[in-house]
């Protein structure tokens, strides 16, 4: 009776898990692959800081407790980066890639992912002027670098990038592409069904949990500039 309690418990976990990375897999790919610095279509690195992240989603599914577990991957793969940054300081041909570790990281959470600076800040353990000054000098160094219109020297428009906060006022913003997955998927938690149905992910779920080592949560502030 208890195992096979269990063995339906492990079932809903692994169908809930997969219907998540089934929705959310592909932005949270991209977003990994920025900042790795790697370019589309070679993203070895990504794929392997993802898969790690995700790991550590599927050992807590169950102690979520509502907790949105887009929010908490994300999370989870910020703070591998900031563990890992002194990996990831050369790479080349990603968007990115002429970055600092630590410029990608703020970079990528406020514009591409929308975090507030206030909780960026926070996931850091960085002061709020500090997240700005790094977001400010990232973006400045993406526009000078930006192919330029005509006699004004005008970067091309990026459009709007998913927004939770305000980003900084250093005009147009540079261009994260587009991800596999546009939107954020619907949220999936513990004891609901799975996320909306997307694109696929990268990186294999499986449903061995495989947590891995590194932190689980709360980025480090010690990323290489």
């Amino acid at each position: 009776m208890v195992r096979d309690r269990r063995a339906a418990r492990d079932g809903r976990r692994a169908r809930e898990f997969e219907a998540f990375v089934a929705g959310a897999g592909g932005r949270l790919l991209h977003a990994a692959a920025l900042l790795t610095g790697e370019p589309t279509g070679d993203t070895e690195a990504a794929e392997r800081l993802l898969t790690a992240a995700l790991a550590r989603t599927y050992a807590r599914w169950d102690r979520l407790r509502g907790e949105d577990p887009y929010d908490h991957t994300r999370r989870t793969l910020a703070a591998l980066f900031a563990h890992r940054g002194h990996r990831y300081r050369h790479p080349s041909g990603g968007t990115l890639a002429r970055l600092t570790p630590q410029e990608r990281l703020v970079l990528v959470l406020r514009l591409y992912e929308g975090v507030a600076e206030e909780q960026t800040a926070a996931a850091l353990g960085l002061p709020a002027e500090r997240v700005r000054a790094i977001c400010t000098r990232a973006v400045t160094a993406m526009r000078s670098a930006a192919p330029r219109r005509g006699a004004t020297g005008t970067p091309p428009s990026t459009g709007t990038p998913r927004s939770a906060g305000t980003p900084p006022s250093t005009g147009t913003s540079p261009s994260l592409g587009t991800p596999s997955s546009t939107g954020r998927p619907a949220a999936t938690d513990a004891a609901g069904t799975g996320a909306a149905a997307g694109t696929g992910s990268g990186a294999g779920t499986g449903s061995g949990p495989g947590t891995g080592s590194g932190p689980g949560s709360g980025a480090e502030a010690g990323v290489a500039p």
